[in-house]
């Protein structure tokens, strides 16, 4: 038996990797401590699981695989990491899987991961806990490849018997995992967008677009739950704020599933170790339909966000 080409290798231990981030974040806030800080401002927040799942996450990845490029989103001093913190793990049935053909010859070197170890703070330390992700993208030749999604609070309104959290993970030409893929009602045009970043121009893309129904949540990984859940129909964001760690590994997954995810001017992101963080022109993200959307943002919109 041959052994597992380094992508499934890196895709099983970021497996078990966000899963172990999970605790961490429930760890923090059952122990009731956020230790919040504001970094640009009141709608930009880092709390203490913020801090520790990054660690968790880069340093445990770091040293299985020491040649990959890590992107985290907090700027963090490089401490030594305490042993507590290391995941050394894997999911066993990821390894199983063929990896596919245009991935096999992979070399360490060649990758990017870019994490966000808990993206939807605000809703964090709001209590909006199904709105939290951790989310670890894999990138290869500029390209999302694959992608783990872990919803630490998954299933929390369920009931004292259910089980808390789920992991779903995705690779490009072999299909997405952990949940059921659904697509949204037909004929029906949900447009899922931004809690606590609107604006005016966020509101006249959407207006354009003459939706039959609106959400506000927060969370780039959140949103594009509610997309391969069949929950929305388009998830639409004209603003930058987002950022490469939070659309790297939702797109991989989403595309995994045939979805497509933009900027709202229609580029695809880049996600080269060089590239920007910033998605200066907003996304636009659909599990189906992708050019019904696209075609009826207003190009005053689009002349207003510069990629």
């Amino acid at each position: 038996m041959a052994s597992p080409a380094l992508l499934m290798r890196v895709v099983a231990s970021a497996y078990s990797v966000a899963e172990k981030a999970a605790t961490i974040v429930r760890n923090v806030m059952s122990a009731g401590d956020l230790g919040i800080v504001e970094k640009a401002g009141p709608n930009d927040l880092q709390t203490k699981a913020d801090r520790l799942v990054q660690m968790s996450i880069c340093a445990s990845l770091a040293r299985k695989f020491p040649k990959v490029t890590i992107i985290g989103e907090e700027e963090l001093p490089a401490n030594d990491v305490t042993e507590d913190l290391i995941e050394d793990g894997h999911c066993e049935e990821i390894l199983k899987k063929p990896c596919p053909a245009q991935y096999t010859g992979i070399k360490e070197e060649e990758l990017v991961i870019w994490v966000d170890p808990l993206d939807g703070t605000k809703e964090y330390t709001e209590g909006l806990l199904d709105h939290v992700t951790v989310l670890i993208g894999i990138a290869y030749g500029g390209k999302a490849i694959a992608g783990v999604i872990n919803q630490p609070y998954y299933n929390y309104e369920a009931g004292a018997n259910a089980v808390l959290g789920r992991t779903i993970w995705g690779v490009l030409g072999m299909g997405a995992f952990g949940f059921q893929l659904t697509e949204a009602p037909a004929g029906k045009h949900i447009v899922i967008t931004t809690r606590s970043h609107s604006s005016a121009l966020v509101n006249e893309c959407i207006t354009a677009l003459n939706p039959d129904h609106v959400i506000r949540v927060g969370g780039a990984g959140n949103k594009i739950i509610q997309l391969i859940e069949g929950k929305a129909s388009a998830y639409v964001f004209a603003s930058p704020g987002c950022k490469k760690w939070d659309t790297c590994a939702p797109e991989a997954i989403l595309h995994a599933v045939g979805g497509k995810i933009t900027d709202i001017r229609g580029n695809s992101f880049q996600y080269n170790k060089e590239v920007k963080h910033m998605n200066s022109a907003g996304v636009l993200a659909t599990l189906r339909n992708y050019d019904y959307y696209a075609s009826r943002i207003p190009n005053t919109v689009k002349e207003s966000l510069v990629p």
